[in-house]
């Protein structure tokens, strides 16, 4: 009789010392859940079905999970809601939202005419500009990217950096982004087809190229004041740019660099001429501190 009856307490003390544990490392919690997970649905759907794909959706559900559930053992409800607070966060000046959409595709073209390699595209460039937007606002931001950078900006590079500064915690940041893709690198031709040489240089690549992204999209969201909506968009613009059929797959790379150094500069500047606002305050310091919505 005293077992049952000290079984609920027990439940719910085990319950506590769990969100205890959570809300005092919700970093690492949020790392030691989602990444396995979403190693799990990439690798059997490469394996089972022959496409990544699904395996994406699914990791896509448990970013947003874990960024939830996280989240509410560590701020309660309130912190849930200015999460998503970040999602509807609109009112941004019209820069952002031209700096998001258009630049990224505008640099990985001229990239293209400048190693002498554009190609014309067979659709017309109406066509090729509309595919561009379908597939970095709607099949990319409104449907994937705007989710996955609730996760990843709203709860672990948000933390980091307000913990070691907007670089080093952006760079932070960098790391478990990249290894949550590894399995990536076998999509195209399986887990025995796909030479380790290749898995290699696929991995060097994303290491480093999620090093500068994460850099990137951490300064816009400074710049933002926590714009998910924007992040959204420019993650969508980075994927779009780089599947257009007019430019080789490697020359959106140098285009985010050239934009993360012009973003940079422009909150420098924005910094000294203006001497306020969250940019400015955040790079004297080195600290970002996350202005509730």
């Amino acid at each position: 009789m005293s077992v049952e009856s000290n079984a609920p307490n027990s439940a719910g003390s085990i319950r506590m010392r769990l969100k205890d544990r959570i809300a005092a490392h919700p970093v690492a919690a949020f790392l030691i859940l989602a990444i396995p997970l979403a190693w799990l649905a990439q690798c059997l759907a490469i394996v089972l079905l022959k496409d990544v794909t699904p395996g994406l959706l699914v990791e896509l559900l448990v970013l947003l999970g874990t960024a939830v559930l996280v989240t509410a053992a560590t701020d309660g409800r309130a912190g849930v809601r200015r999460l998503f607070n970040g999602v509807v966060r609109w009112r941004v000046g019209a820069g952002w939202y031209a700096m998001a959409l258009l630049a990224l595709p505008l640099l990985t073209l001229l990239t293209a005419v400048a190693t002498g390699t554009l190609r014309e595209p067979g659709t017309g460039w109406a066509t090729t500009a509309g595919l561009y937007l379908l597939k970095a606002v709607v099949i990319g931001a409104l449907l994937g990217n705007v989710w996955e950078e609730l996760a990843w900006a709203g709860v672990v590079q948000r933390r980091l950096m307000d913990r070691k500064g907007v670089l080093a915690g952006s760079l932070l940041t960098a790391i478990p982004f990249a290894l949550i893709h590894l399995p990536q690198a076998f999509a195209a031709r399986g887990f025995a087809a796909t030479p380790w040489t290749d898995v290699a240089l696929s991995w060097g690549v994303l290491f480093g190229f999620a090093a500068v992204a994460r850099y990137l999209l951490g300064m816009v969201f400074l710049g933002t004041g926590g714009s998910i909506l924007i992040l959204g968009l420019l993650h969508g613009s980075m994927n779009a740019s780089q599947g257009m059929d007019t430019v080789d797959w490697w020359q959106f790379i140098p285009a985010v660099a050239v934009l993360t150094a012009a973003v940079a500069a422009y909150l420098a500047v924005r910094s000294r001429t203006t001497g306020q606002g969250s940019s400015g305050h955040a790079l004297r310091r080195r600290r970002y501190r996350a202005a509730n919505p």
